[in-house]
C-alpha cells in the first residue's frame, strides 16, 4: 500500500493541507494564523472605512453648534425628530421623544433620546441610559475634529483587536477540539499525538476564518443582506467542524512506510 506523502504545511484550504500542519512545527502555524488574522482584521477596518465612517462623518456634521449630555440627559438644540444620516449599514437620527416617526431601511439605526440611546436591528432594539456623572459634547464643533484624529487610530485599533480575539479564540478552541481530534486519529490508526491533534485542530479554523473574509467583502459591495452574513457567520463554523473530521483522513497511518524508505531493511536503531 502506498504511503500518504509528506507535505509542507503551507495553506490551510484543502483537508490534506491542514492535515499537514499535524507535523508541522509550532511557529509555522502560528505564521499562517497570523496570515489569516491580518486578512480578518483588514477586511473589517476596510469595512468600517468604506461602509460605517462616512455615514458617522455625514451624522457629525449634521449636529447643532452646540450641546452636550450631561446629568444623563441629552442637552438638544437642533430639530427633534430628526434623521441625521442615514447609508445603507447605519444611520444616525435623534428623537428625544420617542414618537417613532424617524425610520431608516439602513441594516442599524442608533436613536438618541432625552435620557437614552437605542439600537435598532432586524432583532429589535437594545436601549442604553447615559452615564450619569459625566459630561459628553454632543455638537459638531467639538466633536468632527476629534472625529478626524481618531479615525485612523479607531481602524488600526480594529486591526489589532481583531487579530488578539482571533489568536486568543483559535487557542480556545484548538484546546477543545484536540481530544475529539485525537480520538479520531487514535480509531483510524493515524499518526497523531495530542499535540499534533491541538494543531490539526489550530489549522482547520482557517478555512472558515477565509469564507468570512470573503463574506465581509461580499456584505460590503451589496452583493450580502445582513440576512445572508448571519447565515455566512453560522456557516463558517461548521465549515471548521468539517475540516476537523475529514482532515484527519489525510494524516498517514500508524507504520505507514515513508517515501524513499526501503522496507526490507530494517531501521538502524
Amino acid at each position: 500500500m502506498a504511503a500518504t506523502p509528506v507535505r509542507t504545511a503551507w495553506e490551510p484550504l484543502t483537508p490534506r493541507g491542514v492535515a499537514a500542519f499535524a507535523q508541522a512545527r509550532l511557529r509555522r502555524l502560528w505564521l499562517v494564523q497570523f496570515v489569516v488574522a491580518m486578512l480578518v482584521g483588514g477586511a473589517v477596518a476596510w469595512l468600517l472605512h468604506e461602509g460605517f465612517f462616512p455615514t458617522v462623518t455625514s451624522a457629525l456634521e449634521q449636529l447643532p453648534a452646540e450641546g452636550e449630555i450631561r446629568r444623563a440627559t441629552l442637552d438638544w438644540h437642533g430639530t427633534s425628530p430628526q434623521l441625521l444620516a442615514e447609508g445603507r449599514f447605519l444611520s444616525f437620527a435623534v428623537d428625544l421623544d420617542r414618537s417613532g416617526e424617524v425610520r431608516s431601511l439602513a441594516h442599524f439605526q442608533l436613536e438618541f433620546g432625552k435620557t437614552n440611546v437605542r439600537l435598532h436591528s432586524l432583532l429589535g432594539y437594545a436601549s442604553t441610559d447615559y452615564p450619569a456623572g459625566w459630561i459628553i459634547a454632543a455638537n459638531r464643533t467639538e466633536l468632527l475634529p476629534r472625529w478626524g484624529a481618531w479615525r485612523p487610530v479607531l481602524l488600526a485599533v480594529t486591526i489589532v483587536g481583531v487579530v488578539a480575539y482571533l489568536f486568543g479564540s483559535w487557542l480556545l478552541l484548538a484546546t477543545l477540539y484536540c481530544g475529539p481530534v485525537w480520538l479520531l486519529g487514535y480509531f483510524g490508526n493515524r499518526e497523531l499525538t495530542l499535540f499534533a491533534s491541538w494543531k490539526l485542530a489550530g489549522a482547520a479554523l482557517m478555512p472558515g476564518a477565509l469564507a468570512m473574509v470573503g463574506a465581509i467583502l461580499f456584505y460590503g459591495i451589496g452583493m450580502l443582506d445582513l440576512v445572508q452574513m448571519g447565515f455566512a457567520l453560522a456557516v463558517h463554523v461548521l465549515l471548521g467542524w468539517v475540516y476537523l473530521g475529514v482532515s484527519t483522513m489525510f494524516v498517514p497511518h500508524i507504520g505507514a512506510i515513508k517515501p524513499g524508505a526501503n522496507p526490507f531493511t530494517p531501521e538502524l536503531k
